[in-house]
């Protein structure tokens, strides 16, 4: 059951930073009163990660989500401020292995756990928890498609048929209702953003889609890799995942959706030297008697009154330095020299948008919660 902020700490110790300060101005009386004065307790699987680090970087801003339980098999003992020194300031359960955790205090979970290892351990979660799995083992709706891309059968098809795909300004209603919600990959956040409503409104075409994305390398993760060594990516850009990057049945999966008939769609992924940010630079075919004007226009109008979603005026360019460290996606639409062709450019931080902070948005809506809450961090810039 839910407890009052009272019954675990004062509401005040909750409440740090810019959200201390102008709580009033972002929350309205009426969206606060839905749950007012109510804790949710936050288990977060998986903490010793950047993503699961990014969760508890943005709930020290949250005023109502209280972690309880944090898990970290190989870190298991250890306080999280030793983990992070960065977040040592955080009043913080210590780490905990997986089988030991204790679930029966807690009324949702944040999964930052690695693709593969989710299924299971989300399987034996009791079934009274709301779940954000952040890895990709619940986003392919086809089991036989993921088991295709990932490399192994899926193990917990029953659950699959319960998980409701996160993104959340194209799926909100959805996972107002859900009990489980799959967050989008990276990738697919800032390729999505843009081109699903172009594709919905048939504005333009579904051949020759081109996406040339790059990522900062904190999107492969924490764990030690050579390939992501200080010496083998500095001053340099490198592909991977050529013709064969998993986000690509993910992408396709979202704009099949939209359109209602299969869209295949031509992807290469980028690794930049950089720590964190992800640019997607989008190539299409316009309709007959479609503009990039008109591409821009109804992306203005679709996401219109959104607060994390902005189109930039003019020929502004986005910059990924322009998000770091905050939920917004920032994007605009350029004419190609081309005929009939248009370029759109979508910036996001992939820790955040790309992740864990899409994960809080995603959880606000399904505790009853304004949408917005705990993730009013601007971007650090410069």
């Amino acid at each position: 059951m839910l407890k009052t902020a009272q019954q675990i700490r004062p509401l005040s110790l909750r409440v740090r930073g810019s959200a201390a300060s102008s709580q009033g101005k972002l929350f309205s009386p009426k969206a606060a009163a839905a749950k007012s004065g109510e804790v949710v307790r936050i288990a977060v699987l998986g903490a010793s990660g950047y993503t699961g680090a990014e969760i508890v970087r943005i709930l020290a801003n949250h005023p109502q989500f209280d972690i309880k339980v944090m898990t970290a098999d190989r870190k298991a003992g250890e306080q999280f401020g030793s983990v992070f020194p960065h977040l040592i300031s955080q009043d913080l359960p210590r780490l905990v292995a997986i089988k030991d955790a204790d679930f029966s205090g807690v009324d949702a979970v944040f999964c930052c756990l690695p693709h593969g290892t989710t299924q299971e351990i989300i399987k034996g979660l009791p079934r009274h928890l709301k779940i954000v799995d952040l890895s990709a083992d619940f986003r392919l709706r086809d089991i036989n498609e993921y088991a295709e891309w990932y490399g192994h059968s899926h193990k917990a098809p029953e659950l699959q048929e319960e998980a409701v795909y996160g993104l959340t300004e194209l799926h909100r209603d959805d996972i107002r209702n859900a009990r489980l919600v799959a967050n989008p990959g990276c990738y697919p956040t800032s390729v999505q953003l843009p081109l699903v409503p172009l594709v919905k409104s048939k504005l333009i075409k579904l051949t020759n889609i081109i996406i040339d994305a790059k990522s900062g390398v904190s999107g492969a993760g924490r764990g030690a890799k050579e390939a992501n060594l200080y010496t083998e990516i500095a001053e340099g850009i490198q592909s991977y995942g050529i013709t064969s990057h998993r986000h690509v049945p993910e992408i396709e999966q979202g704009l099949t959706d939209a359109a209602e008939s299969k869209v295949t769609i031509s992807f290469t992924p980028h690794l930049m030297c950089m720590k964190r940010g992800m640019q997607s630079t989008i190539y299409v075919e316009l309709e007959s008697g479609v503009t990039a004007s008109d591409l821009y226009e109804h992306l203005k109008s679709t996401y219109e009154g959104e607060e994390f979603v902005k189109l930039l005026h003019g020929s502004s360019a986005p910059r990924t330095s322009h998000v770091a460290g905050s939920n917004y996606c920032l994007m605009n639409v350029y004419e190609d020299r081309i005929p009939g062709r248009a370029i759109i450019i979508s910036v996001i931080d992939n820790l955040v948008k790309g992740a864990s902070g899409q994960a809080v948005q995603n959880l606000n809506l399904m505790m009853g919660l304004p949408e917005n809450m705990g993730l009013q961090y601007q971007p650090l810039f410069p």
